[in-house]
């Protein structure tokens, strides 16, 4: 277990000691939640998990939400990243093609946005517009949307985004922004779908993060969601299970 003490050495683990312990929690701040007409609890990527008898939970969406934020709820003591990961655990309806996550600014330009589906575009586009459009970067010959569960975690660092799936590094593509790239975080964050897609994300998802490292997407099977044989060393859905309906067993 890492000490308080060890991330004062060096900048390198003080980032990552921050890092693990602060990820952005984007369902969390968006208050995702059963209550909300459409979506429902459902087990996650284990029906069994090593220290634990109850399956990992996941929200299962199956009709079109509106679920979005002012963007300074998810920075609010910060400014956007220029290096980050964005990591899901998701499991979309077969043959599905929509954004989880989309960021605009003031304007309404979306910056950011991250599809699930067949051959999946990366959207990023810094304040002066970088790359355009037909150069976003493309994840061809995947499919995102197969009706299994996927850990996809996306690494931005540089003038590259790499694509991890299930733990394994499947490709880099160039990422041609600015080299003092700016997301703005004073428009809005909307999750499932962008401001004028007809298509929305249905399926079920047990995890939505950004992380201020973009290493993080790399070991998102260790710190965030391991496999089966493992607890969870961060589950911020079981965890508000719990606090709302605890188990009356003495």
């Amino acid at each position: 277990k890492r000490t308080i003490n060890s991330c004062h050495h060096g900048k390198i683990k003080l980032l990552k000691c921050m890092d693990v312990s602060n990820p952005i929690d984007v369902l969390k701040v968006l208050e995702l939640s059963e209550d909300m007409e459409g979506v429902s609890l459902e087990s996650g990527l284990c029906t069994s998990r090593e220290g634990r008898e109850e399956t990992d939970l996941s929200y299962k969406i199956d009709k079109k939400i509106q679920l979005s934020a002012p963007s300074k709820q998810l920075f609010p003591d910060s400014s956007f990243p220029m290096n980050f990961s964005v990591m899901a655990t998701v499991r979309a309806v077969k043959g599905s093609q929509a954004f989880l996550l989309s960021i605009y600014d003031s304007q309404g330009t979306q910056q950011l946005g991250v599809e699930i589906g067949r051959s999946p575009v990366f959207l990023y586009e810094d304040h002066e517009g970088q790359p355009p459009p037909e150069l976003y970067p493309t994840f061809r010959k995947i499919n995102l949307a197969d009706g299994k569960w996927h850990r996809v975690a996306y690494s931005v660092e540089g003038q590259s985004v790499t694509l991890y799936l299930d733990c394994v590094k499947l490709d880099t593509l160039e990422l041609l922004r600015g080299f003092d790239p700016h997301v703005s975080i004073e428009g809005v964050t909307v999750f499932g779908t962008r401001l004028l897609d007809e298509g929305v994300f249905e399926g079920d998802i047990q995890q939505l993060l950004i992380v201020e490292d973009p290493r993080a997407a790399e070991t998102y099977c260790q710190d965030y969601i391991p496999d089966c044989d493992a607890p969870l060393p961060y589950n911020t859905i079981l965890a508000e299970a719990e606090e709302v309906s605890p188990l009356g067993i003495s």
